[in-house]
């Protein structure tokens, strides 16, 4: 079996206390293979964005493992948090988070300042993904002059500066219209296929979630339903097999798939 880029154990994230208790995420385990390109969709309070915040490391379980290429993030120290952050893992946000008072280079360039990446290696690595993503045009531009497929570009572009091990998106394409969220999700497949970049990606919608290769279906913090696309299935069978489970999802009934 390939080594596990990304391994889940027994995940747990429980918020407040007695009859107030959540549970976000109870006893999730899933591992990821290198270039696999994965999907999680549930139902609204699911626990899809608590388990990304996890990998990410933004939020602490209360219980359970994270193992990246083999390491226990858990152990890391302050420094070796910030460079899981900047370096191991990328984060796509829905609502882009961008800084305003900086132009779109300037914006991709940020994690690179910040990781002390040298500045011939980062123009090389600016020139590169700007071609990729079709940014050339509007790398002096600020994010007001920009539309929204063209900001969550910029936003894909910061991500994948530091060649990180795994890219995370969260609803990537939420804010976005029908053609730039189209537009956006071939540029992620693209970089999952030419490139074999790992993905991990949060959505609500069965259109996006076609795009993968896997798709975990989360509900009540637990995972419900796993999804493979087969080998000669297109990505429109798939999508009829993601709505039959989401719609079976929303009426309560058992997995039986």
């Amino acid at each position: 079996m390939d080594k596990k880029i990304l391994d889940i154990r027994s995940l747990k994230k429980y918020y407040g206390k007695g009859e107030n208790l959540t549970r976000a995420a109870d006893g999730i385990s899933f591992y990821v293979l290198p270039g696999e390109f994965v999907g999680i969709m549930g139902p609204s309070g699911s626990g899809k964005t608590t388990l990304l915040n996890c990998i990410a490391s933004l939020l602490r379980p209360t219980e359970g493992e994270i193992f990246l290429e083999g390491t226990n993030i858990a152990a890391f120290n302050e420094k070796k948090q910030m460079e899981y952050r900047g370096k191991k893992i990328g984060y796509l946000f829905q609502d882009f988070k961008l800084l305003d008072n900086l132009t779109g280079r300037e914006n991709i360039l940020m994690p690179a300042a910040i990781h002390g990446l040298n500045l011939k290696e980062s123009e090389k690595r600016i020139r590169r993904l700007a071609g990729e993503l079709g940014l050339v045009q509007i790398l002096d531009k600020y994010p007001a002059q920009m539309s929204g497929g063209e900001r969550q570009r910029i936003a894909a572009a910061r991500a994948l500066m530091l060649n990180p091990s795994v890219i995370l998106a969260d609803e990537p394409t939420g804010a976005l219209d029908s053609k730039n969220a189209r537009a956006l999700l071939e540029e992620l497949k693209k970089l999952n296929t030419e490139q074999k970049r790992t993905i991990l990606m949060v959505t609500h919608n069965p259109d996006a979630a076609s795009f993968c290769s896997r798709i975990l279906i989360l509900k009540d913090g637990v995972i419900f339903h796993e999804l493979r696309r087969q080998e000669k299935e297109s990505r429109q069978e798939f999508y009829g097999r993601i709505t039959d489970v989401m719609a079976q999802l929303g009426g309560g009934g058992a997995n039986v798939l």
